[in-house]
């Protein structure tokens, strides 16, 4: 992985990476690797790995692939805010270590970054290879979650997050909160540039359908909209945070 210093002062790429994990060494070379054409292209200047306090062998699998790699509480919201906030690119590309890119993601977004300097961006997202008892589950799955960013301007952050610095910086970042620090921000983000100023790009983030065949499809479904409705009803994000563990 190129690092600042090998980069010319004059050219410097213009996107930082960032990815909070928690032992996630099965999931994270995958990851690490659907980045590399992005090095190749002269897109990536850094990556960073905000980890939060991994016990397997995450921040070695992350530092050998060139990686800066910085320690932060655990918590997804906390640890992404920790990795932009020591991140140096014009552009912030927040993704998760259990999500890759697929082949191509890389020239879309330098095109969005020519031609549309001031939206954010989000991948579709698919699902990886699975176990589903029912075959059809991952699909509609990813085709209820793409609607619904589509549509309503609510993606998560399996989706990926592509947003400016300076746009990043003007909302404040994300919160440091337990459960739904994606949704919160690009709430944040449409309520102050309007819904259409979300793009959604055509390359596909795919995602591991670990959780989904860990719980079942049908819970683990019906536990994300009960969880989601709670928190755009306004409940406290800890009483959440319980529901969505137990």
């Amino acid at each position: 992985m190129q690092t600042e210093s090998d980069l010319p002062s004059s050219n410097r790429a213009p996107l930082s990476v960032v990815i909070p994990t928690l032992n996630a060494s099965p999931f994270l070379p995958a990851c690490l690797e659907g980045l590399f054409e992005g090095v190749t292209a002269g897109l990536i200047r850094e990556l960073i790995v905000a980890d939060g306090g991994s016990a397997d062998e995450t921040v070695e699998v992350a530092a050998a692939a060139g990686a800066r790699v910085i320690r932060a509480a655990p918590g997804r919201g906390g640890q992404l805010a920790a990795g932009a906030n020591s991140a140096r690119g014009e552009w912030l590309l927040f993704l998760h270590g259990d999500t890759r890119l697929d082949v191509g993601w890389s020239q879309e977004v330098m095109g969005h970054l020519a031609q549309m300097p001031n939206k954010a961006a989000v991948f579709r997202l698919r699902f990886g290879s699975g176990r589903a008892a029912f075959p059809l589950w991952p699909w509609l799955v990813a085709r209820s979650a793409n609607l619904r960013a589509r549509i309503f301007a609510l993606p998560y952050g399996d989706q990926g997050f592509l947003i400016s610095k300076k746009q990043y910086t003007e909302l404040g970042g994300y919160a440091p909160i337990s459960l739904f620090e994606d949704v919160d921000l690009v709430q944040r983000y449409t309520k102050a540039y309007g819904r259409k100023a979300l793009k959604m790009f055509a390359a596909r983030a795919i995602t591991s359908p670990e959780r989904y065949e860990r719980d079942g499809y049908w819970r683990r479904i019906a536990k994300n909209q009960k969880c989601l409705w709670l928190y755009l009803s306004g409940t406290d994000i800890d009483r959440i945070a319980e529901e969505y563990r137990s």
